[in-house]
């Protein structure tokens, strides 16, 4: 609906039920309120609403918005900004309202657009015209104030050169948002992820005492839930964000990045390759090169890594094995390990030697091991194994020393060793958050809680929307005894993530403060989720606590059962529900057998409130020496 004014250029355009586009203000709202939406989507829009109903080419859209002669990777481009219009607008692409593609072409605005009569003002006015003429009328003026408006902002952007910036004070925080899939087929996406990663790790090493490169699990959010740019730089609290898409057919791959500037949105560069498969390597290292020389960062000895040489094809097969791999382990769920450590077996077999394929065998079987979804015993001398193999090739890669200190830590129970390879780890990239995360784990474990928690927030500012960061954080704050702030973490972990079991942690903490009904709340909220042997184990603990005897003892039997069913590592089960039901001998006696087992549980004997009435116990006392904790 057109609203116009004489004396006076277009106030908005209002199309659909409640949204309205207001040119002069520069704003687009929904039902009034202003809906957040970037520079280029924005120009884009207005593009669009100014040719109603017509074609606009990507040619124009290029010409109108960058203008001739300033090189922007149109693919990536226009098809993020569409996507987060298409979002702002919540217009499905399948069935579009508002905006509709025209295959290989362009787009088209096909939204209804209304226009009032005019609105009356105490001036004299010459007769009205007939109302077809005044429609008329009344668009073309919409339509040249929506012309001026963009043409206005295509002259700034051709005059106002995307040339180097000048990077902001102190260290440097950058984001590498999920590279697009656009090959057409959902099996590649283990590419665009890998591509990700790849970049993340690329740019992270790059000079880490000025650039600080968001991890990927905070990223990868937005790949679910795009987001404006102004947005991604508030919640991640970067300058620079780096955005990109590949595709690839059986004789070349093309791979798109672009940088922008958050506080302005400036595309500060942008660059399309077109390369043979081999060259995959080398294309990574011209983008990290151009992305430091663009926001002026320089390695500390003034000289630039080498670039790396041109794969052979065995070498692009196992490259290509090994982001496929990466993709499976960061499902961490057991099929997707399986699945990982088939392809980093198969990145061997195609190049010995691969030091980062070893460190994912690594990190697999670690996992496995310590999770209890195989035998420790058998798998944990597999991870020891890979990882040495990885440290043997590249002495420098922090994910092989990372996953060596977690063997370290949780079945040898070597804390000092374990710490001196987190210290490594953090030293070769000190953007690794894996290694800093782990390593505040094993700070916190020792009692070293204000350590512990200054890992954990440099882990954080790393990962700021990682879930699981935030949840060890929070069990952090449980095993110091700050039950209202661990209670607090948790809760705004479950808030956004209600499915995350470890979360539930929650439970153990409201329990040490006594609120077992609260804690038997959040029980009923996870029994939604799932009813798990843990589920069982923390209501005979919550019942045992509350006095409730036979309720426990069900509890307990229901636990057995499905531990039966799941044939996960019962000795923790077990030791925690019977702590909970005043049962200390028994539990004493599974601690016993945990320790004999080398369990990962073993680590928290120290530090939770959960064994506080087992202390006095010499047995437990033992306990503590096969952990190989310091016994004062």
């Amino acid at each position: 609906m057109l609203q116009t004014h004489r004396g006076s250029s277009l106030s908005a355009i209002r199309f659909g039920d409640e949204l309205e586009l207001d040119a002069a203000a520069y704003e687009l709202r929904r039902a009034g309120r202003a809906v957040r939406l970037e520079r280029i989507p924005m120009e884009i829009l207005l593009l669009l609403v100014e040719r109603h109903g017509d074609l606009v080419t990507r040619e124009q859209i290029v010409e109108r918005l960058w203008g001739p002669g300033v090189h922007v990777e149109t693919d990536n481009s226009i098809n993020v900004a569409i996507r987060k219009l298409r979002a702002a607008l919540r217009d499905d692409p399948e069935n579009p309202r508002f905006i509709r593609t025209v295959t290989a072409k362009g787009y088209r605005f096909v939204g209804e657009i209304e226009a009032p009569a005019a609105v009356p003002v105490p001036v004299p006015a010459p007769p009205p015209p007939s109302p077809a003429r005044s429609r008329a009328a009344r668009w073309v003026a919409a339509a040249t104030a929506v012309a001026i408006l963009v043409a206005a902002g295509a002259y700034l952007l051709r005059v106002k050169p995307a040339a180097a910036s000048r990077a902001p004070s102190g260290r440097v925080m950058l984001a590498v948002l999920p590279f697009e899939n656009f090959t057409g087929d959902p099996a590649q996406e283990y590419l665009s992820d890998g591509l990700t990663e790849e970049m993340i790790g690329r740019l992270g090493n790059l000079a880490p005492e000025k650039l600080g490169v968001i991890a990927r699990t905070s990223v990868m959010r937005y790949k679910r839930d795009p987001q404006p740019l102004s947005r991604v730089g508030e919640e991640l609290g970067v300058q620079y964000v780096l955005e990109g898409s590949v595709r690839r057919d059986s004789r070349q791959v093309r791979i798109t990045a672009q940088l922008v500037r958050v506080a302005d949105q400036t595309h500060v560069w942008a660059r399309q390759y077109d390369r043979d498969p081999q060259e995959l390597l080398r294309v990574q290292a011209e983008i990290a090169d151009a992305i430091a020389s663009e926001i002026q960062i320089t390695l500390a000895d003034g000289e630039r890594t080498a670039r790396p040489s041109p794969l052979t094809p065995e070498e692009v097969q196992a490259y290509d094995d090994y982001l496929a791999g990466r993709h499976a382990w960061n499902e961490r769920s057991p099929a997707g390990f399986r699945r990982a450590i088939a392809s980093f077996e198969r990145a061997i077999a195609n190049k010995p030697g691969y030091a980062h394929a070893y460190a994912g065998l690594a990190d697999c079987y670690a996992l496995i091991g310590i999770w209890g979804l195989e035998p420790a015993a058998e798998v944990i001398p597999k991870a020891r194994a890979a990882a040495l193999e990885s440290i043997r090739l590249d002495g420098r890669g922090a994910q092989a020393h990372t996953s060596l200190a977690l063997i370290t830590e949780a079945y040898d129970h070597d804390w000092a060793t374990a710490e001196s390879h987190f210290r490594r780890a953090i030293e070769l990239d000190p953007n690794y958050v894996t290694a800093r995360h782990w390593y505040a784990e094993l700070l916190a474990f020792q009692g070293r809680f204000d350590d512990a928690l200054a890992e954990i927030e440099r882990a954080r500012k790393l990962d700021p929307l990682s879930p699981i960061v935030a949840t060890d954080r929070g069990a952090i704050l449980y095993f110091a005894r700050r039950y209202d702030a661990a209670v607090e973490q948790f809760l705004a972990v479950l808030a956004a993530e209600p499915g995350l079991g470890r979360a539930r942690m929650v439970i153990a903490a409201y329990a040490q403060q006594g609120r077992l009904e609260e804690a038997r709340a959040q029980l009923e909220a996870w029994r939604r989720h799932e009813q798990v042997a843990w589920w069982w184990a923390w209501e005979a603990y919550v019942l045992g606590r509350a006095g409730k005897a036979p309720e426990a003892r069900r509890a307990f039997g229901a636990m057995e059962a499905a531990n039966r069913v799941e044939k996960r590592e019962e000795s923790a089960l077990y030791a925690t529900a019977l702590v909970g039901m005043g049962a200390n001998d028994e539990a004493l006696t599974w601690l016993e057998k945990a320790c004999r087992e080398r369990s990962p549980f073993l680590n928290t004997l120290k530090v939770d409130p959960i064994f506080d009435p087992l202390r006095d116990d010499p047995r437990f006392e033992k306990l503590l020496r096969c952990a190989h904790f310091r016994v004062e």
